[in-house]
């Protein structure tokens, strides 16, 4: 029966992980899908920019509450499924606490497990309160109507299910070692710091009811790690993963500056230089000037749109969200990826070819009128705790619609208008700029 349970384990690890690359797979063609853009510049500021936002969380304490659980919940849940290395040996061998022969060492990392998965609970539950009872006005935004909210709740449920399966087992297993039955041979309390709160729950239960319990523990809790591991990639909790690459490739550039596209450089200069002549695009490719859907963006901007964490903090400090404008740049980040999913699908339903379907992100998935309620403040930026961008992605979707469609407000085409005939934003010529002197 050992035998039989091996195979199963080791064919249920083996899937998990291959669905898993798979669906990595997929996310990194879908990203790849953006335009090409070099960010391999200034290494070593790259690398303390991960370090300090991605590790060290470093924009998450400016609200205190919320950076304590998350560390809680984070560092909590990454640590504790250090104890995979072993559960992996065990399964594959049909051996018990291969890794006890540590000693204390092993008592040391077991008792920090259990404290952790402790705080992980704490955490869980504090957001779950946050997000369902209080009710917290970033988390009820309609931006999450649907399955984000749903989703946000399923993670938080599954990560209490996943440590109390841990704790349960762990206290199964103590009331085995403590009655000397077969192989749960005996360790030091000192191990179980919280499970062993959790030993009266048995009662005088049997050894065959307990070994059942540490059994159907041992199987929920790695089959809930892997199944986690594969929703990943359909989850918000993808920054789990993400957040590393995408703070270490963040905009290290002064916020404010805009970006200057090569192709309006060389447009630029065919009209300043009629000999010039603007590169081709490159095969395959449509010249656009901005972008109308997600292939039109670079791939950083599409993995700043995996990586959010919906967390609202952009949308909270936004200026033009708090008077009752429409804009919600979590809303940008969400319905880019939204798009960039589709168009995904697309190609996956086409046997590795886009076929045009007529629903491009600008105004499919992103009004206009939520585009031209930013004011470009940069304060969404400020605020992401893993260096989203996403006023880029606003800017970008308004110079198309300025270049390509001339489809600006009324006002700001009359300041264009008056920048081409006058060189200056106002309706006087230029000679006629200093008449105002003249008046007494």
């Amino acid at each position: 029966m050992a035998y039989i349970d091996n195979i199963l384990f080791a064919l249920l690890f083996a899937a998990g992980i291959y669905w898993f690359a798979q669906s990595l797979g997929k996310l990194r063609r879908n990203i790849l899908l953006g335009r090409d853009l070099d960010l391999t510049d200034n290494k070593p500021m790259r690398w303390r920019t991960m370090i300090r936002v991605a590790l060290g969380q470093s924009k998450m304490v400016t609200r205190p509450t919320a950076a304590i659980m998350h560390i809680f919940v984070y560092v909590g849940f990454i640590i504790i499924n250090i104890e995979l290395l072993e559960i992996v040996i065990d399964g594959i061998f049909g051996t018990h606490r291969v890794l006890s022969f540590l000693g204390p060492l092993y008592t040391f990392l077991i008792a920090t497990f259990e404290v952790l998965a402790l705080l992980v609970l704490i955490g869980c539950v504090v957001f779950l309160v946050r997000r369902n009872i209080i009710k917290l006005k970033r988390f009820v935004s309609k931006d999450l109507d649907g399955w984000p909210r749903s989703d946000a709740n399923y993670i938080l449920i599954t990560e209490i299910l996943l440590m109390s399966a841990f704790l349960f087992m762990n206290a199964a297993d103590r009331q085995l070692q403590v009655m000397g039955y077969s192989h749960y041979h005996e360790m030091s309390s000192a191990a179980f710091p919280i499970s062993q709160w959790l030993i009266p729950i048995y009662g005088d239960a049997s050894p065959e009811a307990l070994i059942m319990v540490e059994r159907f523990c041992w199987w929920f809790h790695i089959a809930g790690i892997l199944a986690f591991m594969n929703y990943l990639p359909y989850s918000k909790h993808l920054h789990i993963l993400f957040a590393f690459p995408n703070t270490f490739y963040s905009n290290l550039k002064a916020k404010g500056g805009f970006s200057n596209p090569e192709n309006v450089q060389n447009e630029v200069k065919a009209m300043m230089d009629p000999s010039f002549t603007p590169p081709a695009p490159p095969e395959g490719q449509i010249q656009r000037f901005g972008a109308k859907d997600v292939t039109d963006l670079s791939w950083k901007q599409l993995m700043d749109a995996y990586t959010c964490t919906e967390c609202g903090r952009c949308t909270s400090a936004c200026p033009a969200n708090n008077t009752g404008k429409l804009l919600s740049p979590r809303k940008i980040m969400m319905a880019t990826r939204d798009r960039l999913e589709e168009v995904g699908a697309n190609i996956d339903s086409n046997k590795g070819s886009f076929v045009e379907d007529g629903k491009p992100l600008l105004g499919t998935y992103i009004t206009p009128e939520e585009l031209w309620a930013c004011t470009s403040c940069n304060a969404c930026v400020q605020e992401c705790p893993v260096n989203i961008d996403p006023l880029s992605i606003i800017i970008d979707l308004r110079r198309y619609m300025v270049m390509e469609e001339s489809a600006a407000p009324a006002e700001l085409n009359m300041m264009l208008t008056n920048l081409e005939n006058n060189g200056a934003p106002w309706q006087f010529s230029p000679s006629d700029r200093l008449n105002w002197a003249n008046e007494e």
